[in-house]
């Protein structure tokens, strides 16, 4: 933990020492929120305000976007790609489009940047020294505060199983069954045997600790439906091609040759891909009813691997929503989460591409989180999986848009709320 730093969002600088140790062991479990409201920017540890500073958002024109991002490179002295090179001292990019945070000379505490978010010196330099690469940076227009939460969709550590009670192990008998025969005892004459010299016990690497990494749930696209028609299609004897999302020539023949054997239940489905096709394909291979969500995951910056779930009433908006895990209990099996709900109402259009009837969830009144949490059913064996993977500082972002046009190779997942 941090000592409690809160400086004046008044001061035009911000100055503290912070023990090197203490930040380098908390790094992985810090979050940053910055209000374009206030104009301010708070640093947690956990639900412990640490640091605060005024700061300067992007003007009319150059609006800094709202979201969910990370910071995904850090540079001491760094110039503008965009801006006549304008020096940008202790940048923290949050994305590969030209949005940080850095210093500035003039933070006037109203929106005067051109999308970045500017800091006073001193405070910048000192942010900069505190965080790593991937801490979280959280962007809205009100002030948002990290809550904990406890839910079963929640990820946590498998406890490990318990060890029998001595009362419940059978132990061998002490005497000989047979009573009458002599026991024989081997013996040593230690006298004359020289002792070993005591050789130091080395003690133990202590494991490394283990890499957080970040999660986003949130409905399937065109991409992750072809992904599983292809790989069905291959199990049922139709050569989809390789399973990477893409309707090549292979794919849309082994489609064409799936609809050609069914023709009365394709009579009326004039698409290529549709949700007919894709029941049609899970049912004539065993599966079931199709999944409508898939759960991401990336470590250090690149996919690991990806998983189909299940979300409950689908008309409805999951909302957005960001979670972050504080602390874990390996031996008792728990995890401190903590969670907040961004404002993102949708547009028309992107509600009728998504198949969203009611938006209600995503707007921020009673539990969003609670309700959006209890409509995702993740199957066992993708649990088991995220359940030995996650530690300190790994986060899970929930959101209706899928992934964002700012997340790709070398970052995690952003997820823009608002341009």
């Amino acid at each position: 933990m941090f000592s409690r730093l809160v400086f004046g969002l008044g001061l035009l600088s911000a100055t503290a020492l912070v023990h090197p140790a203490l930040a380098a062991d908390a790094a992985r479990t810090l979050q940053i929120f910055v209000s374009k409201d206030k104009q301010s920017l708070a640093v947690y540890d956990g639900t412990e305000v640490v640091a605060t500073s005024k700061v300067s958002t992007g003007k009319d024109g150059h609006t800094t976007p709202s979201g969910i991002f990370s910071v995904l490179e850090k540079q001491k002295y760094h110039e503008s790609n965009l801006y006549s090179a304008a020096p940008m001292p202790f940048m923290q990019r949050l994305t590969w489009s030209g949005i940080a945070l850095h210093e500035s000379n003039s933070v006037p505490r109203y929106p005067a940047s051109h999308g970045c978010v500017r800091m006073p010196g001193a405070f910048a330099k000192m942010l900069y020294g505190m965080t790593d690469p991937g801490v979280p940076v959280i962007i809205s227009d009100g002030e948002l505060v990290p809550q904990p939460i406890d839910h079963p969709t929640l990820f946590h550590p498998e406890a490990p199983a318990a060890m029998p009670l001595l009362s419940d192990v059978e132990l061998r008998p002490s005497m000989p069954d047979s009573p009458e025969k002599p026991v024989q005892v081997a013996m040593n004459d230690t006298a004359a045997m020289p002792m070993p010299a005591a050789q130091p016990i080395a003690a133990p690497e202590p494991e490394p600790p283990s890499e957080p990494i970040s999660m986003l749930i949130t409905r399937r696209t065109l991409r992750e439906t072809v992904i599983d028609i292809q790989a069905l299609l291959n199990q049922l004897g139709f050569s989809a091609g390789n399973p990477d999302g893409l309707l090549g020539p292979s794919t849309v023949q082994a489609i064409k040759a799936f609809k050609t054997l069914r023709p009365a239940e394709f009579a009326a489905d004039k698409s290529l891909v549709s949700d007919t096709l894709l029941r049609e394909v899970y049912a004539a291979a065993g599966k079931g009813e199709p999944p409508n969500g898939v759960i991401m995951v990336r470590q250090a910056f690149k996919p690991i691997f990806e998983a189909p779930v299940t979300i409950t009433d689908p008309g409805l908006a999951l909302g957005t929503h960001f979670f972050t895990l504080h602390a874990v209990d390996e031996r008792a099996g728990t995890a401190d989460w903590l969670g907040i709900t961004l404002e993102n109402n949708l547009s028309r259009e992107t509600m009728k591409r998504l198949g969203i009837t009611n938006q209600e969830s995503s707007i921020i009144t009673g539990k969003p989180i609670a309700r959006s949490l209890s409509r995702i059913t993740i199957p066992d064996e993708t649990r088991r999986k995220i359940d030995a993977l996650i530690a300190p500082g790994s986060t899970l972002t929930i959101s209706d848009t899928g992934v964002g046009r700012e997340t790709g190779e070398g970052t995690d997942f952003i997820t823009i709320t608002r341009g």
